[in-house]
């Protein structure tokens, strides 16, 4: 990842900025990211559901939104779908090498340099690990850009083309002809648009099992939407596309209440530019590296009040239930703060709702019982031994 955006400061991280900004707030990549959705929703997440909970089988919620958001992040970004939520569940080799690299990233930033540097020289344990997950992810990179070659020699550069490939920005941009600027710029992309969202909705749909409550006061807020979708009487699964879950105020609390007590990233690494001396009046000096436990954060009382550990979507909601509280970001940190807020932030926002409402709507998601749900070693909040659900058609 060296050069890409996280690893970098000064101009060379304003210009990267700049141009990542510039992209993701492009409307025509914004609608092109928002129809792959639909598109994947409907004619993948939603009949793979539908099968298990007609079979009544149990399966990892975990690995299927990482399939998921490994085909959301992959196809706007080559302009190819990689199929991983295809029905024939294809070998994930490379969304396990993203989680490696999360893994090795959590365990070089506990350690000191001296010891994972050793390890890299002598090619043991994690760093060795690392050194395969490199080779998977650019071999990863190299196989999607030759079947971007083959689509795009196929369908023309077309403005439809162009507008769903991201890559393309890149290779067009003379910053990018390093080969391995390139394959940072893109396994950082990865990473960013897939495994954040992926454990943000294995956390919403834990949650969500244990409080049937609040998935009722979701569905009252859907229902509305639903009854101009679907006749009355018929059992046709329902859809909700991105327009129509923008104003969806509760479920959005819903989503930030557990980014507060599940972040995705729940733990920020800053290093310090200068010396200076912080507000609460601690000396810092040039070089110092100051851990921010975003996951203590969320459950300080001195921060969100004596109901700080309770899960309580309320919360974010003014006084009268119709608009989203504002809240600071220096102190809901999920998305980061300042010059290094996350770009994506809508667009995540957008998949999440989409995918939340729409397996809300249509199943009740039940917890297997006897699981032992514990956070794994990663710089990502993933769980150790995945979320194992059944799920229920619901009858309307």
């Amino acid at each position: 990842m060296g050069g890409s955006l996280f690893t970098i400061d000064g101009e060379p991280c304003r210009r990267q900025h700049a141009k990542a900004k510039s992209m993701l707030s492009s409307p025509r990549i914004v609608a092109s990211m928002a129809a792959y959705l639909c598109g994947k929703v409907e004619n993948n997440l939603l009949p793979l559901f539908t099968r298990m909970a007609i079979a009544d089988t149990s399966f990892d919620m975990q690995e299927l939104m990482s399939r998921l958001m490994f085909d959301l992040a992959a196809t706007p970004l080559f302009g190819v779908d990689p199929g991983l939520l295809s029905p024939d569940m294809p070998p994930m080799d490379a969304a396990v090498a993203l989680d490696m690299v999360m893994e090795v990233g959590f365990f070089r930033l506990m350690m000191p340099a001296s010891c994972w540097k050793s390890m890299r020289w002598l090619n043991i344990g994690p760093e060795r690990k690392l050194d395969t997950a490199r080779m998977v992810l650019r071999e990863l990179v190299r196989e999607m850009m030759e079947k971007r070659k083959i689509t795009t020699c196929h369908f023309g550069h077309g403005k439809e083309q162009e507008s769903v490939d991201i890559i393309s920005s890149f290779l067009e941009d003379p910053d990018y002809a390093n080969v391995d600027l390139l394959h940072a710029v893109i396994i950082s992309y990865m990473l960013a648009a897939r495994d954040t969202i992926a454990t943000t909705l294995t956390w919403i749909f834990y949650n969500l099992a244990q409080n049937p409550n609040i998935v009722s006061i979701i569905r009252n807020e859907l229902s509305p939407i639903a009854s101009r979708k679907v006749a009355v009487g018929v059992c046709t699964p329902v859809i909700f596309e991105p327009e129509e879950t923008k104003s969806l105020v509760y479920l959005t609390a819903t989503l930030y209440e557990t980014l507060r007590l599940y972040p995705p990233a729940p733990v920020l690494r800053k290093t310090v530019a200068v010396d200076d001396i912080m507000p609460s009046g601690h000396e810092v000096h040039a070089g110092d590296t100051i851990f921010i436990s975003v996951h203590s954060m969320g459950r300080m009382e001195a921060v969100w009040g004596k109901d700080c550990l309770d899960y309580n979507p309320h919360r974010w909601l003014s006084d009268d239930g119709n608009n989203l509280r504002y809240v600071p970001s220096h102190k809901f940190l999920a998305f980061n703060s300042g010059p290094r807020m996350c770009l994506g932030k809508d667009i995540a926002v957008m998949q999440m709702n989409t995918v939340i409402a729409t397996t809300v709507w249509n199943f009740d998601v039940q917890l297997v019982k006897g699981q032992r749900i514990q956070p794994k070693p990663s710089i990502i909040l993933e769980m150790e031994n995945g979320l194992i659900v059944k799920l229920k058609k619901r009858e309307m």
